[in-house]
C-alpha cells in the first residue's frame, strides 16, 4: 500500500476491529435503580424501614390504619427517590453535554485515495491525518510528510511547543518521550505548520486514552458526606435507643403501678400499645428530609453559580469547595490572564508608558513601525495568528490601541526573521525618501550598539545613563518581565549605530480580579499555592504580584528541591509552602496525597491530561473551562471562564450551601427532639397517643421538604468568607448549634405537654375535649417550629437580616402557616384532629410565638460570653 494514499473504507474497518477504534471507554455511571437500591442502605432509611415493618404487623393485627404505614412508606420512598433522581439528573445532564461536544469533533483524512472530514471515532490505526494550524491532534501517530509546532501542554503542562518533522529511514524515537521529534499525541494542538500523520494507536491505546482511563476511579467520601454519615448513624442510634427505653418504661410503669395484665392477651395488648409508641418515637427521631436535603440544596445553588461561570459537574463537588483547607492553582490562564501582554514601555531616559495612548504622536509612530512591521504575526478579523506569542502580544497591544490601521506593509523592503546568534529580527523600510531599518530583540545585543535614543517627544538624545538603564533592566527581570529592545538606524547597514526607541517589558500578567480573590481565599483560612512549569524566579514574581508571597517565612520550591524532601519533611514544610516551581505532574499527585493524610480538605486546578490524575485524587477538583474534556471528566467543578475569582466564587457559595445545612438541622432537629420528648413524657403523664404518626410524617417530610427550599435560597454572603474551614472530622453539629436544638426543643415540648396536662393553660382553651386540646397541641407545635425557622436562620439578634435577599423563606413559612391551618381545620379523622376555634388560634399563636423571645436571650446570653 502506498502510505499517503491512506486507508480504503474495507482496510480501515479491519484495522479497527485489530486495532480498537479511536473512541475513548466511559465507565458507565451507576443506573439509578443501582442508586436507588444503595440509598435504602443510608442508616435513617434503615431506621424507617424499621418502622415500615412494625406499622406493618400493627396494620394486620389491626392497631394501626392502613394510612399508617402507607404514610411511612411514601416517606421512605420520596426521601430517597429524590436524591437518587437528582444525582442521576445531573450525571445525564454532564453526559449529554459530553455527547454534544464529541459529536463535533471531526478530523481530515486521507480515505479511499481522497482527503475526507469525518468523525475522529471512524479514525483507525494506519489512517493518515492531514493536520494545520488550529487543529487539535485526535490519534498517535508518526509524520510521515511535514512539520507542525505543537502545544503539548495538555500532556504536559508545558508552554513551550514543540518540533514535529517528517521521520526518514534512519530515525529511531522513543513513543513516551514528549518531547521526540517525529511522533504527535492526541489531544496536543497544532500551532504552526502543515503535516501528514499517520496512525499509530487509536482510542485508549493513546497515551492521551490511557490517562483519561486512570480517572475514572473512585474517590473518597467528601466532608459533608462524612458529617452527614457520622449524624445518620447518632440519630438512628438514638431513635434505636429511644424506643427500647420507651417500651421498656411503660412495662416498667404498669408493673410498678399495680396494672399487670391478667392473662395472656392482656400482656400482648401492653406489648403491642408500648410497640405503637415505640414506633412513633422512631418517626419522630428520624429527619426524613434529610437525605433528600442535600440534593435540593445543590440543586438550586448549581443554578445560580451557572450565571457565574461555575458549572458543577458533580452534584458533591460544591459542598466540598466550601470545606476547603488547601487549594493548589495553576498559574498559567487562572492566576495570570493566560497569555503574553505588553506592561511596560520606556525611553531611554527611563520615561515609562502603560499603552501607546500615552506616548506623543513622533516617538509613537516610530514605535508602530517598530514592533508593527517588524512582526511575524498578523491580524485576520478580530483574531490574531501566526507568529510566536512575543510576536502576537506586540500585535495584540497595536490593536488595543488601534495603531494596526496605520501599519503600512507596501514600504517594506527587506526583512531578516530572528537571527539566534544576533539575537534580533530586522525590517528595512523607505521612509520619507530614503531607508530605515528597525531592530527588534535583546537589550543586551541591542543597547551596546545604541549612541542614541529617542525621548518622550520623539527628540534624539546623546545615549547617557547606561547604568540607570541596566538597572532598570535587571528591575524588570526580578519582575520576570521578558524584555525587548526596539531600535532604528539610517539606511540598510546593521554595522551602524541604533538610535534606541524603547524597551518593551511583556509578561502574562497576573489578573487584576484574581489579586482580589486570592486575599478573599487566603482570609478565609485557605491555603493557597501555586503550581506552575514556570523557573523559580518567575514563579516568585508573579506569586508576589498576586499576593501570595508576603512574608519571609513563606516558601517557594522547586520539584528538585521538593524530590530531595521525605513525605514527613514536606508534611512539616507544607503549612508554609506557597509556590511550586518547573512542577511535574507525579508533584501535583504527591502534594494531593500529603495534604490528605494531615486530613486536610484539599482542592486542585488544572485543564490538561496531565493534570487529570491529581483532578481526580484531590477532594474536589477545578478543571477549566479552555481544558481538554479528560480533565473536565476528573475535575467536580469546571470553571468557564478559567479565572480565579470563579473559583472564589465556588467556595463562597459551597459555604453558603454548608451553612444552609447547618441551618436546616438547627430546624429540623429540633423539630425531632421535640416530638420524640412530647411523644415520651406523654405517656407517662397518662395519654400514650400526643401526636399520631401520620401527623409526624406531615410535620418531618412535609414541612421539612418546604424547609429545605427555603434554607436553600439562603444568598451567598460575603460575611461567609470571614468563617475559617471547618475540619473534614468536625461534627456537623456544633455546640452553640446543640444548645439551641435543645433551648428551642426543651420550650416547645414544655408548651405542648402544658395544653394537655397543666390545668391553668388547658383551661385557656374552655373544653375538656382530649381530641380538642390534641388538635390545639399538633397547631401550637407547628407553628412554633414555624417561627422556630427565623431562629435557626441567622446567629444574628435582628432576625430579619438579609430577608430581602431570600423571598422564598418567606413565602414557603407563609405557606406552612397556611398548610397548618387547613391540616387542623379540615385534617378530621385522618390527622386525627378537631377545627379550632379563632380564640384558640391566638393562644397557640402566642405560645408559639415566644420560642422566639427564649432563642434571643441564649443569642444575648452567648455573644456575651464570646466578647
Amino acid at each position: 500500500m502506498n502510505t499517503m494514499q491512506g486507508l480504503t473504507t474495507k482496510e480501515a474497518e479491519a484495522s479497527r476491529l485489530k486495532y480498537g477504534s479511536n473512541v475513548l471507554t466511559q465507565i458507565p455511571p451507576e443506573s439509578l435503580w443501582l442508586k436507588i437500591l444503595k440509598g435504602f442502605l443510608n442508616p435513617l432509611i434503615l431506621v424507617l424501614l424499621v418502622a415500615l415493618c412494625f406499622q406493618v404487623i400493627l396494620f394486620f393485627l389491626g392497631q394501626a390504619e392502613w394510612f399508617e404505614p402507607a404514610g411511612v412508606l411514601c416517606a421512605i420512598l420520596i426521601a430517597n427517590g429524590v436524591a437518587s433522581f437528582s444525582e442521576n439528573s445531573q450525571e445525564n445532564k454532564a453526559s449529554a453535554l459530553k455527547a454534544e461536544a464529541e459529536a463535533k469533533k471531526t478530523a481530515k483524512v486521507i480515505r479511499d485515495g481522497l482527503l475526507k472530514e469525518i468523525h475522529v471515532g471512524d479514525i483507525a490505526v494506519g489512517d493518515v491525518i492531514f493536520l494545520q494550524a488550529g487543529d487539535k491532534i485526535s490519534a498517535d501517530g508518526v509524520i510521515l510528510e511535514g512539520s507542525l509546532k505543537v502545544d503539548q501542554a495538555a500532556l504536559n503542562g508545558e508552554t513551550e511547543e514543540a518540533v514535529k518533522r517528517a521521520i526518514s529511514g534512519y530515525d529511531t524515537y522513543e513513543v513516551k518521550d514528549l518531547l521526540n521529534e517525529f511522533y504527535a499525541y492526541r489531544g496536543t494542538v497544532v500551532r504552526e505548520g502543515e503535516a501528514y500523520m499517520e496512525v499509530k494507536a487509536a482510542g485508549d491505546r493513546t497515551l492521551f486514552g490511557e490517562l483519561a482511563l486512570e480517572v475514572q476511579e473512585g474517590t473518597r467520601e467528601t466532608p459533608l458526606q462524612v458529617k452527614l454519615h457520622k449524624l445518620a448513624g447518632q440519630i438512628s442510634t438514638f431513635g434505636y435507643t429511644g424506643a427500647a427505653v420507651i417500651v421498656a418504661g411503660i412495662l416498667l410503669k404498669t408493673v410498678l403501678g399495680g396494672n399487670v395484665p391478667e392473662d395472656f392477651y392482656g400482656w400482648i395488648r401492653l406489648i403491642l400499645d408500648a410497640v405503637t409508641i415505640a414506633v412513633t418515637i422512631i418517626v419522630c427521631a428520624v429527619p426524613e428530609g434529610l437525605p433528600m436535603l442535600t440534593s435540593i440544596l445543590l440543586s438550586l445553588q448549581s443554578l445560580k453559580m451557572a450565571k457565574d461561570n461555575v458549572l458543577v459537574r458533580k452534584i458533591n463537588g460544591l459542598e466540598t469547595a466550601g470545606s476547603l483547607n488547601l487549594l493548589y492553582s495553576d498559574k498559567t490562564g487562572t492566576i495570570t490572564e493566560g497569555r503574553l501582554s505588553v506592561v511596560e514601555l520606556a525611553t531611554g531616559n527611563l520615561h515609562s508608558f502603560a499603552s501607546l495612548k500615552e506616548i506623543p504622536q513622533r516617538l509613537a509612530n516610530e514605535i508602530v513601525n517598530g514592533i508593527g512591521l517588524n512582526n511575524s504575526a498578523t491580524i485576520s478579523g478580530d483574531a490574531i495568528i501566526g507568529g510566536n506569542s512575543t510576536d502576537r502580544a506586540l500585535l495584540s497591544f497595536l490593536a488595543e490601541s488601534g495603531c494596526q490601521l496605520n501599519l503600512c506593509k507596501d514600504k517594506v523592503l527587506e526583512f531578516q526573521a530572528f537571527d539566534s546568534n544576533k539575537k534580533y529580527s530586522s525590517i528595512t523600510i523607505s521612509q520619507e525618501g530614503g531607508a530605515v531599518t528597525l531592530i527588534k530583540g535583546a537589550p543586551e545585543k541591542i543597547i551596546e550598539q545604541c549612541s542614541q535614543y529617542l525621548d518622550e517627544n520623539g527628540q534624539c538624545q546623546e545615549m547617557t545613563g547606561l547604568d540607570e538603564l541596566n538597572c532598570y533592566l535587571n528591575q524588570q527581570s526580578g519582575r520576570s518581565m521578558r524584555l525587548l529592545a526596539v531600535a532604528k538606524t539610517e539606511g540598510t547597514s546593521l554595522n551602524a549605530p541604533f538610535t534606541l526607541l524603547c524597551i518593551i517589558s511583556i509578561r502574562d500578567n497576573v489578573r487584576a480580579e484574581a489579586v482580589n480573590a486570592i486575599r478573599e481565599v487566603r482570609n478565609a483560612g485557605i491555603q493557597v499555592v501555586m503550581v506552575t512549569g514556570d523557573r523559580k524566579e518567575t514563579a516568585e514574581a508573579i506569586a508576589r504580584d498576586a499576593g501570595l508571597l508576603t512574608e519571609k517565612t513563606e516558601l517557594a520550591m522547586t520539584s528538585a528541591e521538593m524530590f530531595l524532601k521525605t513525605d514527613e519533611e514536606l508534611k512539616e514544610l507544607l503549612p508554609d509552602l506557597r509556590v511550586v516551581a518547573r512542577a511535574l505532574p507525579a508533584d501535583k499527585s504527591r502534594l494531593v496525597r500529603i495534604a490528605q493524610e494531615l486530613n486536610l480538605v484539599v482542592g486542585m486546578t488544572g485543564d490538561g491530561v496531565n493534570d487529570s490524575p491529581a483532578l481526580k485524587k484531590a477532594d474536589i477538583g477545578f478543571a477549566m473551562g479552555s481544558g481538554t474534556e479528560v480533565a473536565k471528566e476528573a475535575g467536580d467543578i469546571t470553571i468557564l471562564d478559567d479565572n480565579f475569582s470563579s473559583i472564589e466564587k465556588a467556595i463562597l457559595y459551597g459555604r453558603t450551601m454548608f451553612k444552609s445545612i447547618r441551618k436546616f438541622l438547627i430546624f429540623q432537629l429540633t423539630v425531632n427532639v421535640a416530638a420524640v420528648l412530647i411523644c415520651f413524657l406523654g405517656p407517662m403523664f397518662g395519654e400514650n397517643v400526643v401526636m399520631t404518626v401520620i401527623q409526624l410524617l406531615l410535620v418531618n417530610l412535609a414541612m421539612d421538604t418546604l424547609a429545605a427550599i427555603a434554607y436553600g435560597s439562603e444568598p451567598a454572603l460575603r460575611e461567609f468568607m470571614r468563617d475559617k474551614p471547618i475540619p473534614r472530622t468536625a461534627h456537623i453539629i456544633s455546640k452553640e448549634m446543640f444548645v439551641q436544638i435543645l433551648l428551642s426543643a426543651f420550650y416547645i415540648t414544655f408548651i405542648c405537654l402544658a395544653i394537655l396536662f397543666v390545668r391553668p393553660v388547658r383551661e385557656l382553651f374552655g373544653t375538656e375535649d382530649i381530641i380538642y386540646l390534641k388538635s390545639a397541641v399538633f397547631a401550637t407545635f407547628m407553628m412554633a417550629i414555624t417561627f422556630n425557622g427565623f431562629n435557626a436562620r441567622t446567629t444574628h439578634l435582628n432576625l430579619l437580616k438579609g430577608l430581602n435577599k431570600n423571598k422564598n423563606f418567606l413565602i414557603i413559612m407563609l405557606s406552612i402557616f397556611l398548610l397548618q391551618f387547613v391540616f387542623v381545620t379540615f385534617g378530621g379523622d385522618v390527622l386525627s384532629v378537631k377545627a379550632l376555634s379563632v380564640h384558640s388560634w391566638l393562644i397557640c399563636t402566642l405560645l408559639a410565638f415566644m420560642v422566639i423571645p427564649v432563642d434571643l436571650v441564649r443569642k444575648m446570653v452567648m455573644r456575651k460570653r464570646q466578647g
